[in-house]
């Protein structure tokens, strides 16, 4: 397997299983984070997309050293596979050191003061 897209694979699984065994925030299971991840793709797509397209590209890759899987718009599939890695390790640390700082409740799990809360969540929460 070329180099790049091996270390993507690793660089997804690594956070994974950081969310998975070891931070377990839950993180993966909310609406935010998923939203977030639309987001960021909506920016990356087109940016991404101009910069390698094989027509006139800007960034150009050795063969060797990728798989040549260009699912959309001529972008390599490991760099879809980085960008999950890093914005979900990016959140992980975020919620991580909030969670410390006492500033704020872990994701997934609303404040007691939210003024989003139905009269139920708020009376389930104690």
């Amino acid at each position: 397997m070329p180099i790049y897209p091996a270390l993507a694979v690793v660089a997804a699984a690594a956070v994974l299983a950081l969310e998975l065994f070891v931070v377990r925030s839950g993180v993966l299971r909310t609406r935010a984070y998923w939203i977030s991840m639309v987001i960021v793709l909506a920016f990356m797509i087109p940016v991404d997309g101009w910069l390698t397209k094989l027509s006139a590209p800007i960034v150009i890759y050795r063969d060797s050293d990728v798989s040549g899987i260009r699912p959309i718009w001529d972008i390599l599939l490991e760099e879809y596979a980085y960008a999950f890695a890093l914005l979900t390790l990016v959140i992980l640390v975020w919620d991580r050191t909030e969670h410390r700082s006492g500033d704020r409740v872990p994701a997934g799990r609303p404040a007691k003061d939210d003024p989003y809360r139905t009269e139920q969540e708020r009376v389930d929460a104690g």
